[in-house]
């Protein structure tokens, strides 16, 4: 890694691991950890254990703590309840729990969680090419059974080839982003879902890929300039699942830079945006609930970008 995603790296998650009670649900005296976001934040939390593990180098000793934690809550038979705090996304959230699951556990909360799903909603109908391709993303790493179709026949579908952005006239000047916030993260999520956060192929063909690149490249360059942080991490994670080295591409590089100089000297990225960015003199569990995201995306980030890329990645 180069020394800037070094910092990036071994700040944001000494920084996730020195705040791992606000994760907690159940620690003592952490109120703060029972926010409305407190399922999401330990998904989250799961899914960068989860991409860690195929990574290799010190990452493994850094998320030490965590991963405990993750291994305990995930043997809890009440911890998946609080998922029906958000019933729209609950199903969703049961999926990715057993999907998520440590290695070596015993998996009857996992079953439980699962058995709880409703058959139709690890079916297509009703649902977005979005939705399904997390469905299936989810569903194939727990070993539910599900009727979505194969990625083949949704990567037409996705964002990375149906969205369009604004054009050149509209967006090159001043503030105008090239796709809207809801369009951006579709954009990142459909790249993380086809292509397992750079595992496997997207399937996208080469007219597909070029456009998807050049989007992904449009809203980066906006995001840097807009100090939009954690969708400028996300985008770059995008750019190695499609196929580049974004240490090596202007907004990849671009946007690294602008996550360092976000970066406090705790490790932490301290919001969303710099619009959005926590006070420095916020109380500690304010200050989680606005940083915990970006700085998670971030460590993310570095760990997807130091785990080299596979050999089907074209240039």
């Amino acid at each position: 890694m180069t020394s800037s995603l070094d910092q990036l790296s071994a700040g944001t998650l000494d920084w996730l691991g020195a705040n791992l009670d606000h994760f907690d649900p159940y620690a003592a005296g952490a109120g703060t950890a029972t926010h409305q976001q407190a399922a999401k934040a330990v998904l989250e939390l799961a899914l960068l254990r989860h991409c860690s593990t195929w990574t290799g180098g010190p990452h493994g000793e850094r998320l030490g703590g965590a991963t405990a934690l993750l291994r305990k809550l995930w043997q809890r038979p009440e911890f998946p309840r609080l998922f029906d705090a958000h019933p729209p996304s609950a199903p969703t959230y049961g999926l990715a729990f057993a999907a998520l699951a440590p290695d070596g556990i015993d998996d009857s909360v996992c079953r439980a969680a699962l058995a709880r799903l409703a058959p139709d909603f690890l079916s297509p109908a009703g649902k977005s090419p979005l939705k399904r391709m997390e469905i299936r993303f989810y569903a194939d790493k727990a070993g539910a059974s599900h009727t979505i179709e194969p990625y083949a026949g949704l990567v037409g579908q996705s964002p990375l080839v149906t969205l369009t952005a604004a054009t050149p006239g509209d967006a090159a000047e001043g503030d105008t982003a090239p796709l809207t916030d809801s369009e951006g993260y579709s954009l990142t999520h459909a790249a993380f879902f086809l292509g397992d956060y750079g595992r496997t192929p997207t399937g996208l063909d080469e007219d597909a890929l070029a456009h998807a690149r050049e989007l992904v490249r449009r809203m980066l360059d906006h995001c840097v300039g807009q100090d939009r942080w954690d969708l400028a991490a996300e985008l770059v994670i995008s750019q190695f699942i499609l196929g580049l080295d974004p240490l090596r591409t202007p907004s990849g590089a671009a946007a690294v830079e602008c996550l360092v100089r976000a970066q406090r000297s705790d490790g932490a990225i301290p919001g969303r945006s710099a619009a959005l960015m926590a006070s420095p003199s916020a109380p500690a569990g304010e200050f989680f609930r606005k940083a915990y995201h970006t700085t998670l995306v971030t460590a993310l980030m570095t760990l997807v970008l130091s785990s080299g890329r596979p050999s089907w990645h074209r240039d």
